[in-house]
């Protein structure tokens, strides 16, 4: 059986901002599980390892002097200090991989993404995710036993302002089920892959076909 043609093209970056506790991780997480070709862009940060996270899996877990000698140099893509800790995205990598037709996932806020979309544009595709209601994006932070109350009432004031931010967004997904803002977000990256714009090697696949 022979293999199917393809077209070369250049890698994405799948952006999803969302307010805390709207499902972004999540649905981050089975995207990862259920799509080939694409892997999560590991940033770094100042703040301490939580239970079970591991350095260079979920984050690369570095000091706040290597962090700001990393922002002086611009060697970040985006950072912003989130809850008095630093994050941020190695640019390096990045690049590399979109080079090689390699597509990255970003769970970051909507001012990284907006920094990511200046520093790599027409490589930026922004998905907003969005809870049912506010009301219910309290409950799951409380659910999730994370934390304290005055913690979580700074994570809704916090998620008023980054879910009026959807506006900047390519594409919205209101996640009430998550199985159907899978399928969504699915899409989001099928559509995405077959843009135009992202298939480099197009005037070379249509040379040998003769057209």
């Amino acid at each position: 059986m022979s293999t199917p043609p393809s077209i070369q093209r250049r890698g994405l970056c799948l952006v999803l901002v969302a307010p805390s506790g709207a499902g972004k991780s999540s649905l981050a997480r089975a995207l990862l599980d259920s799509e080939t070709g694409i892997a999560l862009s590991v940033s770094v940060t100042t703040r301490a390892a939580r239970p079970g996270e591991i350095d260079g899996t979920h984050y690369h877990f570095i000091a706040p002097d290597c962090f700001t000698a990393m922002v002086e140099a611009g060697d970040l893509l985006e950072h912003a200090t989130v809850f008095e800790a630093g994050y941020g995205t190695p640019a390096m990598p990045v690049r590399a991989a979109l080079a090689v037709g390699q597509d990255m996932l970003f769970d970051i806020d909507w001012q990284g993404a907006q920094q990511l979309r200046a520093k790599l544009p027409g490589d930026v595709v922004q998905v907003a995710i969005l809870p049912p209601s506010l009301d219910e994006l309290e409950r799951r932070l409380v659910a999730r036993g994370q934390d304290a109350p005055d913690r979580i009432a700074r994570r809704m004031a916090r998620a008023r302002d980054e879910a009026a931010h959807a506006m900047d967004a390519d594409h919205v997904i209101l996640n009430h089920d998550f199985d159907a803002a899978l399928a969504d977000l699915r899409a989001c990256l099928r559509a995405a892959r077959l843009a135009r714009a992202r298939l480099s090697g197009l005037g070379d696949f249509l040379r040998a076909l003769g057209a």
